[in-house]
C-alpha cells in the first residue's frame, strides 16, 4: 500500500493502484493488493465487483492507522479534545497537546492521503460497477456500500480540514482533477448527504451482525451529519429536525439493544452485536491493531504486549466529573487504576492514574499479546443522544428525548433527569456525550460544531477559544481545523492553507 498520495505524481493510485481483492470466510477483512490490475482490465464480472467493495472495508480502519511510536489517528483526534494526555515517548503526540504542531506533521498528511486514497478506490467502484453484467440487486447493494464509504471518508476530511477538494470521478494524468482546488464545505456536505441517501435506497439489510454496512449504519451516520451541519460552521438549523427524524427511525426500530455490561464494548464475544451499529473489523491472523496496548500506562507490566505505550491517558479532572455513583467511573468499567502484574498475578500494579479499561482487550493482553479488538464507529447510545440533542434544539425536550438519555443513565446507575429547561437539557446531553462516548472520537468534533468545550473544573461548558484546560496552552482558534499538509500545497499550487497554519 502506498504511504503517500500526491495529486500530481500519484493520481493514478487514487483510481486504480490500490484495489483490494479478497477471499475466504472473512473476505472483507483480508487484503490482497494486486498492483498489476488497472482500470482497463478490472470490473469485468460480478466477482471482481464484489472484491473491489470487500477491499473498501479496509478504509473503515483509517482511525487506527499508526503514525509513529504510540501514535495513531484516533489518539491524535482525542488529544485535540483537551481531556487526555500522554505518558509515553511520543514527539507528535506532545506537539498536539502543546499546540506546537505544523502542517508537515504526519498526523495531518497521513489522514489526508489515506482518506483520498480510499475515496479514489470508491470513485472507481461507483464509476465502473454500473456497467458490470451481474445481478441488479447485488449491484445496487455493492454501490450502496461504496457510497457509504465515500461519504464516511469525506465526512472525516471536511470536519478536519474544512474546505477540501471534492473529487467524485476516477483520476488519471489527463483528468481536470489532477490539481484540484478546495471545495466549499457546504458542497462537500451536499455530496455526503446525497451519498448516504443513495446508500439508504440500496437495499442493504436493516441490521448486519457480520461487520458489513447496513441500513442502520447509513441512518446513524446520516443523523450525525445532519447534527453536525446544524452547528458550526454551516448552522443549517433545519437539520436539527432532520437529525432527530433519522435517529428516531433507528430508535423506533429497536434493533440495537444496549449491552447489559460494559465489558461487551471491548471483548471478542460481542463484536458486531447488541448496540454496535458499525465497527471497523479486526481478527487475529488477518488484521490487528495496538488499541489496547496504547491505553495501558507506560510499561506498567500488566500484559503480554511487546509495548505498553501510555499513549492516551484520561486527565484526572475529566475523570472526576463523573457523577457520584456513575457505574462507568468504577474500577474496570470504563476505567481502571490497577491490575495484576503479568509476571506475578498475585501482585497488583497501581498505575497512579486512571487508564481506559474501555479499550483494554483482556483476551489478547493476557493471551497471545496481539490485539484484534474492533474499533467502534457507530453505536446506539450516540444515536439516542443525537435524537435527544436535536429534538431539544428543534422544538424542546420531549418525553421521548428524556427516555433516550435516561436509558443511558439507568445503565450507568444514575438517576433519571426531568423538568429541565432547554438550556439545561442541552448541557445535560453534552455531558452525557462526554461521559458515555468518552474517547470514541466524538469530543473534538463536538467542539468544532458547538464551539464549546467542557470546563471540567467548574462542570460547565464554555467558549473553547482561549480556554485553558488541564493540559497544554490556551486553545488557539486555528486548532478548530487541521492544517492542509505542506507537501500537498507544495505539489498543488491550487490548494490554499487554513487560517493560522
Amino acid at each position: 500500500m502506498l504511504s503517500s498520495i500526491r495529486f500530481r505524481s500519484q493520481a493514478a493510485a487514487l483510481c486504480a493502484g490500490l484495489l483490494l481483492a479478497t477471499t475466504g470466510c472473512n473476505d472483507f477483512l483480508e487484503e490482497d493488493n494486486r498492483s498489476t490490475l488497472t482500470q482497463a482490465n478490472y470490473f469485468t464480472n460480478a466477482t471482481q465487483a464484489q472484491s473491489a467493495i470487500d477491499g473498501l472495508y479496509n478504509r473503515l480502519r483509517i482511525m487506527n492507522t499508526d503514525v509513529g511510536y504510540g501514535e495513531s489517528m484516533w489518539i491524535g483526534v482525542e488529544l485535540m479534545a483537551l481531556h487526555a494526555t500522554t505518558l509515553g515517548q511520543s514527539f507528535n503526540n506532545s506537539q498536539l497537546i502543546n499546540q506546537s504542531i505544523d502542517p508537515a506533521n504526519p498526523y495531518f498528511s497521513n489522514m489526508w492521503n489515506l482518506a483520498y486514497n480510499g475515496i479514489g478506490a470508491a470513485n472507481l467502484a461507483i464509476n465502473r460497477i454500473p456497467s458490470v453484467s451481474m445481478d441488479e440487486t447485488q449491484k445496487k447493494a455493492l454501490l450502496g456500500q461504496a457510497y457509504f464509504i465515500r461519504a464516511f471518508l469525506y465526512y472525516h476530511l471536511v470536519r478536519l480540514y474544512g474546505d477540501v477538494p471534492l473529487i467524485t470521478a476516477p483520476v488519471d494524468g489527463a483528468s481536470p482533477d489532477l490539481y484540484p482546488s478546495r471545495t466549499p464545505q457546504a458542497e462537500v456536505y451536499n455530496l455526503i448527504i446525497a451519498d448516504l441517501q443513495a446508500a439508504e435506497q440500496a437495499g442493504l439489510p436493516a441490521v448486519d451482525r457480520t461487520g458489513r454496512i447496513s441500513q442502520g449504519a447509513v441512518k446513524a451516520l446520516l443523523s450525525s451529519v445532519y447534527l453536525t451541519t446544524a452547528g458550526y460552521p454551516l448552522q443549517i438549523k433545519a437539520n436539527y429536525q432532520k437529525a432527530a427524524d433519522k435517529a428516531a427511525e433507528l430508535i423506533d426500530a429497536n434493533q440495537y439493544p444496549l449491552f447489559a455490561n460494559y465489558i461487551s464494548l471491548h471483548n471478542n464475544a460481542d463484536k458486531n452485536q447488541g448496540e454496535f451499529i458499525l465497527q471497523a473489523q479486526y481478527a487475529f491472523g488477518i488484521a490487528t491493531n495496538a488499541i489496547s496496548a496504547q491505553v495501558i500506562p507506560y510499561f506498567v507490566g500488566i500484559s503480554k504486549y511487546n509495548d505498553e505505550f501510555g499513549a492516551l491517558i484520561p486527565t484526572p479532572g475529566f475523570y472526576n466529573t463523573h457523577e457520584r455513583g456513575d457505574l462507568r467511573a468504577q474500577e474496570q468499567q470504563f476505567y481502571f487504576s490497577k491490575y495484576p502484574s503479568i509476571k506475578d498475578p498475585s501482585q497488583t500494579v497501581n498505575f497512579g492514574t486512571q487508564a481506559l479499561y474501555k479499550y483494554f482487550q483482556v483476551e489478547s493482553a493476557l493471551g497471545n499479546g496481539v490485539g484484534d479488538e474492533n474499533w467502534t464507529l457507530l453505536r446506539m447510545p450516540e444515536v439516542m443522544l443525537i435524537y435527544a440533542e436535536a429534538i431539544n434544539e428543534a422544538s424542546g425536550a420531549t418525553p421521548k428525548a428524556y427516555e433516550q438519555i435516561n436509558k443511558i443513565r439507568a445503565r450507568a446507575k444514575l438517576p433519571a433527569l426531568s423538568g429541565l429547561s432547554q438550556a439545561q437539557f442541552r448541557e445535560a446531553v453534552w455531558k452525557e456525550r462526554y461521559h458515555e462516548l468518552a474517547y470514541e472520537n466524538k469530543a473534538y468534533f463536538d467542539i468544532q460544531r458547538t464551539r464549546q468545550t467542557y470546563d471540567v473544573a467548574n462542570n460547565r461548558f464554555v467558549n473553547v477559544i482561549g480556554f485553558k484546560g488541564e493540559v497544554g496552552p490556551a486553545y488557539q482558534e486555528k486548532y478548530l481545523l487541521w492544517g492542509i499538509p505542506s507537501a500537498e500545497i507544495n505539489n498543488n499550487k491550487n490548494l490554499t492553507q487554513n487560517p493560522g497554519w
